[in-house]
Protein backbone atom coordinates (compact mmCIF):
# COMPACT_ATOMS: atom_id res chain seq x y z
CA UNK A 1 0.00 0.00 0.00
CA UNK A 2 1.08 3.61 -0.97
CA UNK A 3 2.18 5.71 2.03
CA UNK A 4 3.05 9.13 2.28
CA UNK A 5 5.18 10.57 5.62
CA UNK A 6 4.95 13.98 6.21
CA UNK A 7 7.46 14.86 9.63
CA UNK A 8 8.22 17.92 11.03
CA UNK A 9 10.72 16.21 14.38
CA UNK A 10 7.30 16.22 17.00
CA UNK A 11 5.07 14.40 14.87
CA UNK A 12 4.54 12.39 11.28
CA UNK A 13 1.95 12.61 9.59
CA UNK A 14 0.46 9.85 7.16
CA UNK A 15 -1.62 9.72 4.21
CA UNK A 16 -2.35 6.44 2.72
CA UNK A 17 -4.32 7.50 -0.80
CA UNK A 18 -5.86 4.46 -1.08
CA UNK A 19 -7.75 4.86 2.61
CA UNK A 20 -8.90 8.17 1.75
CA UNK A 21 -12.59 8.29 1.10
CA UNK A 22 -12.05 12.49 0.72
CA UNK A 23 -14.70 13.47 3.15
CA UNK A 24 -12.49 16.91 4.24
CA UNK A 25 -12.38 15.91 7.87
CA UNK A 26 -8.67 16.87 7.86
CA UNK A 27 -9.07 19.86 6.00
CA UNK A 28 -11.86 21.34 8.04
CA UNK A 29 -10.20 19.92 11.64
CA UNK A 30 -6.85 21.69 10.65
CA UNK A 31 -6.96 23.83 7.80
CA UNK A 32 -3.58 25.11 9.12
CA UNK A 33 -1.99 21.56 8.59
CA UNK A 34 -4.51 20.31 5.32
CA UNK A 35 -4.24 22.89 2.32
CA UNK A 36 -5.81 20.36 -0.97
CA UNK A 37 -4.81 23.85 -2.70
CA UNK A 38 -1.50 23.93 -1.66
CA UNK A 39 1.80 21.97 -2.72
CA UNK A 40 2.64 19.94 -0.93
CA UNK A 41 -0.94 19.87 0.46
CA UNK A 42 -0.28 19.05 3.69
CA UNK A 43 2.14 20.87 6.10
CA UNK A 44 3.74 19.14 8.70
CA UNK A 45 5.41 22.72 10.52
CA UNK A 46 1.77 23.56 11.54
CA UNK A 47 1.52 20.70 12.80
CA UNK A 48 1.88 19.64 17.02
CA UNK A 49 0.99 16.28 18.97
CA UNK A 50 -1.44 18.91 21.01
CA UNK A 51 -3.36 19.52 17.33
CA UNK A 52 -2.98 16.22 16.00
Amino acid sequence: MEIHEYANGEVTLLWKPKLCIHSGICVRTLPNVYDPKARPWIRPQNATARNC
